[in-house]
């Protein structure tokens, strides 16, 4: 007797610690204690998962009488791939000159997912630019710097131009290929960055 249950991401990561190269995990509940196997084959490395034993106060409870089903029923959980999680917890990878670029209707989907970017077409082909502006100059000079500090670790960068004394403007693309997933995952990481210290205050009317 086998059933499947979905559950969300979030909750998987408090529950296991070891890391796997698994896309399925099955649980098996036996009394008195919470079994967990690792079942099935994939290569989508989720991060660092594990198992804990039940706690003294849970076997007392009885919870596994609590469980319906059989108590040999196997329960499969089915763990999300990486293309689930949202761009900014994604990794740039490497690039090569075969790859094809991202196709412009493509990409118009992919705006949706990053905000305030948008596509515009220059020589040698699709870039991504993002446009801020600034309370004052020192303000521009210090989103450049966070910028820089976020990008940094991902090995992907962009191109960016101080524009007059408050503005900033950042160009992505990948000179290899032209757009690629790297440009979107790199703008989501961008938009993470507060910026509400930086930008001009709106005036409120009482």
């Amino acid at each position: 007797m086998a059933s499947t249950t979905h559950l969300p991401f979030s909750p998987l990561l408090s529950i296991f610690k070891n890391p796997i190269k698994k896309s399925q995990v099955v649980v098996s509940f036996t009394k008195p204690r919470l079994q967990v196997k690792i079942h099935a084959t994939g290569t989508d490395m989720v991060g660092d998962f594990g198992a804990r034993d039940p706690f003294p106060a849970e076997i007392e409870s009885n919870f596994t009488e609590k469980v319906l089903g059989n108590v040999d029923t196997e329960h499969k959980i089915l763990i999300p791939t990486a293309a689930a999680l949202s761009l900014s917890q994604q990794q740039c990878t490497p690039i090569s000159h075969l790859q094809q670029p991202i196709p412009e209707d493509e990409a118009k989907k992919m705006l949706f997912k990053v905000v305030g970017w948008r596509l515009v077409h220059e020589e040698g082909g699709i870039k991504l630019q993002g446009l801020w502006k600034l309370r004052d100059f020192k303000c521009a000079v210090e989103l450049i710097n966070r910028i820089c500090r976020v990008v940094e670790p991902t090995g992907h960068f962009p191109t960016l131009h101080l524009e007059q004394p408050n503005q900033v403007r950042a160009e992505l693309w990948t000179a290899s290929i032209g757009l690629s997933m790297n440009d979107f995952i790199v703008a989501a990481k961008i938009d993470e960055i507060k910026t509400s210290d930086l930008v001009l205050r709106k005036r409120v009317w009482a």
